[in-house]
């Protein structure tokens, strides 16, 4: 009767993209995944699965997923599902709940490579979807909780996890040092700006690589004020900052081979008497002058000083910076695909490669120095802040602002990602790039999955064509 039950359900799913059918009252639902994916997906169909889960999911306290995929998707299957299950909320309700809820995750893996998953597997999993909730949780969590001394607890939290003691750099200090970035775009706010660093350097290191996370933790914009429909939302000013966080801590935690960096470029950009004013001029640490012509083109401001740090303090061969730094991104690659802007043809394939082997999608913007610099041209100072005509790829100039304090011909690899649209689903954080970052380092790592989904774990190259034949297929949730 079960059987025939079963075989009765998966006859009506005709998935377009998705499809689902209930099944014994509503206890259980059986959903299927899109056949077929475009190039520029995740074979995962990492987004179908997070919006199925939150959709069909049948209440209750103690509930069950079984995802049924091949052993490449695993890993962005399991990233996909932690999306759907936030960690924060102050309904009134969830407080009273007296019994906690459990969800239960299991793999049944398909095609080649379908034995059990491993218990190496599994704690993989565990960290990074842990990476994936404690960012959202960060993006999710308001200002008048999240502020910069909070995020500082968080920082030392995970160090704390890690045994590792951070670099804090922050208020007065900031500027005796000169980071006038960072201090510029924080120093009106209640809570002071900060330079946070967690540095893991394990013996037999060959390379340093920094992630830089831009970390403000409210944007009002300054005295260059966002409207009342434009503010609102601000809070997830700090998804870079956040995904760095959980991205080191699962990256740390699955052995890490490399010098790692996380540098946290922490600030609220605020209004107040201190705030900075437009036509002000701030020295920042790549000892570059900057003339402000918006206070609320900050991020870039904190990002310089992260880079410039990362560059000649902690000698990096890698800098990756992530920020929600442009609202113009969403326009150039849309809602779910980052955009990455990157000094080095063959990183910007990896990020699209790390992208849609992650479920963190990522799509390339122009990168052209040459052409698009001069937007920051200022008569009093080595460059502005802000474009002169917004009309030319905004989210290109932002990027090569942060590039330019590191220098356009600097010998080393530095890849610039803006997830302004993609850290958030409606009113909901996604835990966007977490996800990403595991993926694009993976060959870093010593864990076994991380280096199955790095775009550099292979050495030969599927082909498209063979991309979208093997996609073809029924994937159940």
């Amino acid at each position: 009767m079960e059987s025939h039950l079963w075989q009765a359900a998966l006859s009506t799913l005709n998935p377009n993209p998705t499809d689902s059918c209930p099944l014994y009252l509503n206890y259980a639902t059986v959903a299927a995944l899109p056949c077929r994916v475009s190039r520029h997906n995740s074979p995962s169909a990492a987004h179908f699965i997070t919006r199925l889960v939150r959709t069909c999911l049948p209440p209750g306290a103690h509930r069950c997923i079984v995802m049924v995929c091949e052993q490449p998707e695993v890993f962005a299957s399991a990233c996909a599902l932690a999306r759907a299950f936030p960690l924060f909320t102050h309904r009134s309700g969830a407080s009273r709940r007296l019994e906690k809820k459990t969800v239960t995750v299991e793999f049944f893996l398909v095609g080649q490579d379908n034995g059990p998953v491993e218990v190496s597997t599994l704690q993989c999993l565990t960290n990074a979807t842990d990476g994936v909730r404690l960012a959202a949780r960060i993006v999710d969590t308001p200002c008048n909780e999240m502020n910069t001394d909070t995020f500082l607890e968080e920082i030392n939290k995970v160090g704390k996890e890690l045994g590792i003691i951070p670099t804090i750099i922050r208020d007065e200090e900031l500027k005796t040092r000169g980071f006038g970035g960072i201090y510029g775009v924080g120093k009106a706010a209640l809570h002071p700006p900060a330079l946070a660093v967690l540095s893991h350097t394990p013996d037999g290191a060959t390379q340093t690589i920094a992630w830089v996370g831009k970390g403000i933790v409210y944007d009002t914009g300054g005295l260059s004020i966002k409207g009342k429909t434009t503010m609102p939302g601000m809070k997830r000013d700090c998804g870079g900052a956040a995904a760095v966080l959980g991205a080191f801590r699962a990256a740390i935690k699955q052995g890490f081979k490399d010098n790692l960096h996380a540098v946290f470029c922490l600030a609220e950009n605020s209004v107040g008497p201190n705030a900075t004013r437009p036509d002000d001029i701030h020295l920042l640490y790549s000892g570059k002058t900057v003339e402000i012509n918006n206070t609320d083109a900050e991020g870039r401001l904190v990002l310089a000083d992260g880079v410039s740090y990362a560059c000649k303090d902690l000698g990096a061969d890698i800098i990756l910076d992530m920020a929600t730094l442009t609202g113009a991104q969403g326009i150039a690659t849309g809602k779910h695909h980052a955009a990455v802007l990157t000094n080095s043809a063959e990183w910007e394939a990896a990020c699209v490669k790390a992208g849609r082997k992650c479920g963190d999608l990522v799509h390339p913007l122009v990168y052209c120095p040459e052409l698009h610099f001069s937007e920051f041209t200022s008569a009093v100072a080595d460059m502005k802040n802000s474009v002169a005509d917004r009309d030319n790829s905004p989210s290109s100039c932002a990027g090569l602002f942060i590039a330019s304090h590191i220098g356009f011909d600097w010998p080393g690899v530095w890849v610039h990602l803006d997830i302004a649209a993609p850290v958030h689903a409606g009113e909901r954080a996604t835990g966007f790039g977490v996800a990403l970052l595991l993926a694009l380092f993976g060959r870093a790592s010593e864990d076994p999955l991380l280096n199955l989904v790095s775009p550099l774990g292979c050495e030969v190259d599927v082909e498209e064509g063979d991309v979208g034949r093997d996609s073809k297929r029924r994937r159940l949730v």
